[in-house]
């Protein structure tokens, strides 16, 4: 029987977002900021300093492709963030 597949910007999924970022007060106020206006809700995050810089870890809520891609390609616009070096589909509980 033929079925319909759904287009891969419409499945919802959990994310992983690993990002590089500058250490220092209002960055992860900012970054959430970016996340909210795309309407991604962000579940967990790990912040990791590193001197100036710091490494951000994070988990978001059921998401589409379609609204991470539009939250990375803002993210990847600000001057605070230095890399995004890893975005991950995430299937199963996350804690």
């Amino acid at each position: 029987a033929d079925r319909d597949i759904a287009p891969i910007e419409t499945t919802k999924t959990k994310f992983l977002i690993r990002l590089e970022v500058q250490d220092k007060s209002g960055v992860l106020a900012a970054i959430a900021q970016v996340f909210a206006a795309q309407g991604v809700s962000i579940q967990t995050v790990d912040q990791n300093g590193r001197g100036a810089d710091a490494e951000l870890i994070i988990v978001t809520h059921l998401a589409t492709e379609g609204e991470l891609k539009a939250t990375v390609d803002a993210l990847k616009k600000m001057d605070i963030v230095s890399n995004i070096s890893s975005v991950i589909r995430v299937e199963g509980a996350i804690s």
